[in-house]
């Protein structure tokens, strides 16, 4: 299977995020990940939120900003990743000039009931 991130439909998350679903069970055989693009336009940042199950990671496509993890933030660019346990609270901004493009790994899947929106 082969999904062309154009080809996907874009909606936005609970926490504000403009994402394209790349792989998941809704579009997939997959059954215990999911695979997103996620976009933050420069300036803009996402809600504060956790997930009570899914464990995820954030790898920085291109732009830069700043990742919060349990109110701790650290810079980030591309080819950086990182690692959010079920349980922490996080959000991103977008420090740069140009978008901010995250590929976001969830397992299990990303769902909205998963997310608790806590800022």
């Amino acid at each position: 299977m082969i999904v062309r991130s154009s080809s996907a439909e874009p909606f936005i998350t609970k926490d504000g995020s403009l994402v394209r679903e790349l792989v998941h069970p809704k579009n997939s055989s997959a059954e215990r990940l999911s695979l997103a693009e996620a976009r933050v336009k420069p300036g803009d940042r996402t809600r504060e939120h956790l997930h009570r199950k899914s464990e995820e990671v954030y790898y920085i496509l291109s732009g830069e900003g700043e990742v919060y993890l349990n109110g701790k933030g650290a810079r980030v660019e591309a080819g950086d990743a990182v690692l959010i346990p079920p349980g922490t609270r996080h959000y991103v901004v977008n420090t740069g000039e140009e978008e901010l493009v995250i590929l976001c790994a969830c397992s299990p899947p990303y769902s909205h009931e998963d997310t608790l929106i806590t800022g």
